[in-house]
């Protein structure tokens, strides 16, 4: 069974920070190399960071030296350090497994003052 739990969402003003964190059951995170995406208002869903299957990184340029992807292998937790935030980054932030259909519900991003 599918279960991807989110959270660390919440308001901000432009230049705070959040981390959010999404835990998987033991199964998915074993069996896939997860990320992060994010829907922007109005905009087209976007892949923000995720872990590659050469034990890479990969980041969406916009968020390039703000933001963190990070993973604790004993908890099954996957992280987004997320910095120097700005209005642009205002979304819902989804946690999951790239290339599949297996996202969680996805977690409210808002930055403003």
């Amino acid at each position: 069974q599918l279960q991807l739990v989110e959270s660390g969402g919440g308001l901000v003003q432009p230049g705070g920070s959040l981390r959010l964190s999404c835990t998987a059951s033991r199964s998915f995170y074993r069996a896939y190399f997860m990320g992060w995406d994010r829907q922007r208002p109005g905009k087209e869903r976007e892949r923000v960071a995720m872990f590659q299957s050469d034990g890479s990184i990969t980041y969406l340029d916009s968020v390039k030296g703000r933001f963190t992807i990070s993973k604790d292998n004993p908890t099954n937790t996957i992280y987004l350090q997320m910095n120097d935030l700005k209005p642009d980054d205002t979304a819902v932030y989804y946690c999951g497994a790239p290339g599949t259909n297996y996202w969680g519900q996805g977690t409210q991003v808002s930055v403003s003052t």
